[in-house]
């Protein structure tokens, strides 16, 4: 007597794995060519901040929406800024560094489905000539086209941006008063779009700004983006620094206005870290203080004209915090998990026992 008993069973196991965050220059004016609409996109930018020498190194990577084959951008400065091309490793290296650990722990053995990831906590053009800019250096680094001016007036850095084919708008000239009353010079630069895809977004290799400041800064004003923002279906940006000095540090906008960017990770970097993180910035070993802090901020930087630029100082509060981990859920396997032994037991058994019974 043959007798044939097929039993199905089935058990799903799902591994859930946790998201982490993704990370995509000084903020800058967009100087594209007339009528062309720009806009700052993502940016991750790195400070390091050398306080006994009052230099600023500032590491851009950023990325902007454009509707045109090419554009420049300018970079204001209170000094003449040294430029060169830096590591592009370093952002990487930075955001594996702050992301959240991740814990693993055996999914709870209520029963068999899906398991889940649980966060824990997670002057309008004059009609005399203007006065004459003054190129302090031209440059080619890191793929850019790069010009150093000092400008007397707001309308000569205009004019000069005019007759080298960038923008020339009333809004430019507004953005650039400050900066000139200040005596700030104006780094220009120009990249090209590859023109063979469609899309807008254009990125920008890591270019290194170094200059003397009394404040670390990150020169956070621009023209006023909302009409080319709306004009490329620009929605949001994420701007993230990663500010290295000997202490933690805290951003400022104004006193009426609070800087919308906030501290996620702040912590001392190892010995062996700061080495490996200046060499990736190509920067010497000597460079910044010997007991390094890092503390990185995120900013949903809104689309809209800002009051001031964005000033460092020392964080009153010296203590370090990490972003809260995650937790992962995962298979125990069959060792251990009572709830699948009995539920095999429960499937497999009675129909061994009915098969005992009849012979």
């Amino acid at each position: 007597m043959v007798s044939r008993t097929i039993l199905v069973l089935a058990f799903a196991t799902v591994l859930a794995v946790g998201l982490l965050p993704t990370s995509p220059l000084p903020a800058c004016c967009p100087a594209p060519r007339p009528g062309i609409p720009v806009v700052n996109a993502d940016q991750s930018v790195i400070i390091l901040w050398d306080a006994a020498n009052k230099t600023e190194h500032f590491i851009r990577k950023a990325s902007f929406q454009s509707a045109g084959d090419d554009f420049g951008f300018i970079v204001p400065s209170p000094n003449q800024p040294e430029l060169e091309e830096s590591g592009n490793e370093a952002f990487p290296y930075l955001h594996d560094l702050t992301a959240p650990k991740v814990i693993r722990i055996p999914r709870p053995a209520l029963g068999i489905g899906c398991g889940g990831t649980a966060t824990l906590h997670d002057d309008r053009f004059s009609a005399t000539p203007p006065p004459m800019v003054q190129v302090l250096q031209e440059k080619e680094v890191a793929g850019f086209d790069a010009v150093v001016l000092e400008a007397k007036s707001s309308g000569a850095l205009v004019g000069w941006l005019k007759e080298h084919g960038y923008a020339f708008s009333p809004e430019v000239e507004a953005w650039a008063k400050p900066y000139v009353a200040a005596g700030w010079k104006f780094t220009a630069l120009k990249i090209a779009k590859n023109r063979s895809g469609a899309d807008k977004t254009v990125s920008a290799a890591a270019l290194r700004i170094s200059f003397k400041t009394n404040r670390p800064l990150f020169p956070y004003r621009e023209p006023d983006p909302k009409a080319a923002a709306k004009a490329l279906g620009a929605e949001k940006r994420m701007l993230r620094i990663y500010f290295l000095a000997e202490a933690r540090y805290v951003g400022e906008l104004t006193k009426e206005t609070p800087w919308t960017g906030k501290a996620v990770w702040a912590d001392k970097l190892e010995r062996g870290k700061r080495k490996e993180l200046l060499d990736l910035l190509k920067l010497p070993s000597s460079t910044g203080p010997t007991t390094m802090w890092l503390t990185e901020f995120e900013d949903w930087w809104p689309y809209q004209a800002a009051p001031a630029d964005v000033y460092f100082s020392r964080d009153p509060h010296q203590g370090s915090f990490h972003r809260k981990p995650v937790i992962q859920y995962v298979s125990s396997g069959w060792r251990g998990d009572v709830t699948l032994y009995a539920l095999a037991m429960a499937l497999v058994l009675p129909p061994l026992v009915r098969r005992v019974r009849r012979k």
